[in-house]
């Protein structure tokens, strides 16, 4: 099979250079030419493979794109999940060669959604591939390649509940989601749900004149980071009343599991060029997996041109965003946040919430999935190592959609890397994750093909 899955190989890198050229990003609507091009690369692409029933599942959004291969009727099924949107390529001059222009450098491919989620999309499409032409598909296969996961994944709800009917399968095998190491063989069984929104806070009419009127009303730009910075205590403890209604402390055997984990710190922190810190009492792995999270993605105001220019704001802004773990319901957590800001907020100011998101709350794989041991054998057999199980700090929206409107788990086998910087500057997947990619791809399938049930037991 050597030189099946060279030839294999070699035409995966030439789809996904063609697909990483393609800028689809999902959250600048002056990128919906793109968007559309990546659907209709995708498109040709599956009915290349041989599927049929292909077309664009809308629901007002960037529409998802679908296939279908269907080999034995009444069969167990597999809805292969993925997508091809990606994340603003800004700051661009911190990129090395531009982000839309692939370059292979020091083993690795560089270029935005290259790691996340283009790359791990293109590996799953070239082992089918491989085992279509070679051997012939051992079980039924659905394709869902969606075009919002990195803007919160809005129309996927809708998109899965129109067509639950044709979505129908026995498990969900995604794409994405990310390995956590290259050097240790792991699979995720778990992650973080999210939820997020954005506030503005105003203090006056207009932008004021700093020397007239400095020292006698509140600076918006102030405001806005003193709210920031009442959401977390020194210690790093989350400092909102209510955020963690529902959160168990960790149970010892989980924090015992996590602490036999191999993990250098120091080396993850030498790498980040960054110094720990979070929340008091609990390790970095613990921090990253089993607690929760309250981030400032972006405040903002006032003047940001060069030079000076003496003026005080009279808005500033917010994002914010909580990763969440069991026990937490993104409304509720969404509401103790916006309800703390509001108590912070001084008098006289007035506090907007804008930009709101749904989220999803966490998700946990069942430990004696059917579906989860056989990729547990199969990374097994390609690394040759038993993967250990790891969570997810990240994450994948659709877990709890599909769990909900269609009954099934879902299991990710990503060969994105976590410290390949998706969502930053100079993205980039290892050429020899394509290689492993490729062998277990083609490996589960064979495996799925010999199981009696994909579901769990009742």
């Amino acid at each position: 099979m050597t030189a099946a899955f060279e030839a294999a190989e070699a035409k995966l890198l030439q789809r996904l250079d063609s697909l990483l050229r393609i800028p689809s990003v999902s959250t600048d609507p002056a990128y919906a030419a793109a968007m559309r091009k990546a659907q209709d690369y995708l498109l040709t692409w599956l009915r290349d493979l041989g599927f049929t029933g292909e077309m664009i599942l809308e629901a007002g959004g960037h529409g998802a794109v679908y296939a279908e291969r269907i080999v034995r009727p009444g069969g167990p099924t597999v809805l292969v999940y993925g997508h091809y949107d990606v994340q603003p390529p800004d700051p661009l001059d911190a990129w090395t060669t531009p982000p839309f222009e692939p370059a292979i450098r020091d083993g690795r491919l560089y270029a935005r959604g290259a790691s996340d989620d283009k790359g791990p999309i293109a590996i799953a499409l070239g082992a089918i591939g491989m085992l279509a032409e070679t051997e012939g598909l051992p079980v039924n296969l659905k394709i869902l390649l969606e075009g919002e996961e990195e803007v919160g994944s809005r129309t996927l709800p809708n998109i899965v509940r129109d067509h639950a009917g044709l979505l129908a399968a026995d498990v969900v095998v995604s794409a994405d989601g990310a390995r956590w190491r290259a050097d240790l063989p792991t699979v995720t069984v778990a992650m973080r749900g999210n939820t997020g929104f954005e506030f503005t806070v105003r203090t006056a009419g207009k932008d004021l004149h700093s020397g007239r009127y400095g020292g006698i009303l509140r600076n918006a730009l102030h405001v806005a980071a003193d709210l920031v910075s009442s959401l977390h205590d020194a210690d790093g403890h989350i400092a909102v009343p209510g955020f963690h209604d529902g959160v168990p402390e960790p149970d010892p055997a989980e924090r015992g599991a996590t602490r036999a984990i191999p993990f250098d710190e120091a080396a993850l922190f030498r790498e980040l060029g960054a110094a720990p810190f979070g929340e008091a009492g609990y390790s970095t792995l613990e921090r990253l997996w089993l607690r929760p999270t309250l981030d400032a993605n972006g405040l903002w105001g006032g003047y940001q041109g060069p030079g000076s220019k003496t003026v005080i704001p009279n808005e500033a802004h917010a994002k914010l965003t909580m990763r969440l773990v069991p026990g937490q319901d993104p409304a509720r957590v969404k509401a103790a946040v916006i309800a703390h800001l509001r108590a912070q907020c001084p008098e006289g100011v007035t506090l907007e919430i804008t930009e709101t998101r749904g989220g999803a709350p966490a998700y946990h794989v069942p430990a004696d999935h059917p579906v989860l041991l056989a990729i547990e054998a199969t990374l097994e057999e390609v690394h040759g190592a038993r993967p250990l199980r790891v969570r997810m700090g990240a994450t994948l929206p659709m877990t709890v959609l599909f769990r909900e409107a269609l009954g099934v788990e879902t299991l990710a086998l990503s060969y994105a890397t976590a410290d390949e910087d998706y969502h930053a500057p100079n993205e980039f997947i290892r050429l020899s994750a394509i290689n492993e990619g490729l062998r277990a791809w083609t490996g589960l399938l064979r495996r799925l093909g010999k199981l009696p049930s994909l579901r769990p037991a009742a």
